[in-house]
């Protein structure tokens, strides 16, 4: 039986980690062992900071909704005390887009939110 070395997935094994390295600086991007290393934690980041994403936006819409919530004369936290109890169930998403792009109608929730 003929010896089988198993070049060519070996090659493409290498090759897909050293593609993926691809912009890395130094050795990291040139040997094998490095940029396994450097590819390994950078897809450890990755991962993390998937989910550090969504964290990270929902605290930028929080802190959007306080900011023109302060505008028009009260807070966050009585702004969505006060939708929740009138049972307008818009999230932050929408509320911080609302902020930002059309304040008539944020103000018309302040308000409503108040009384």
């Amino acid at each position: 039986m003929p010896r089988s070395k198993n070049a060519v997935p070996s090659q493409r094994r290498r090759r897909k980690i050293l593609n993926q390295a691809k912009g890395f600086f130094g050795k990291r991007n040139s040997a094998l062992r490095t940029a396994k290393e450097a590819v390994d934690r950078a897809m450890l980041y990755a991962y993390r900071d998937r989910r550090n994403k969504k964290r990270q936006i929902r605290r930028l819409w929080i802190t959007r909704i306080n900011a023109a919530a302060r505008l028009t004369g009260t807070t966050y936290s009585v702004l969505m005390n006060g939708l929740k109890k009138h049972n307008i169930e818009l999230n932050r998403k929408i509320l911080a887009e609302l902020a930002v792009k059309d304040q008539s109608a944020f103000k018309k929730l302040v308000e409503l939110a108040k009384s």
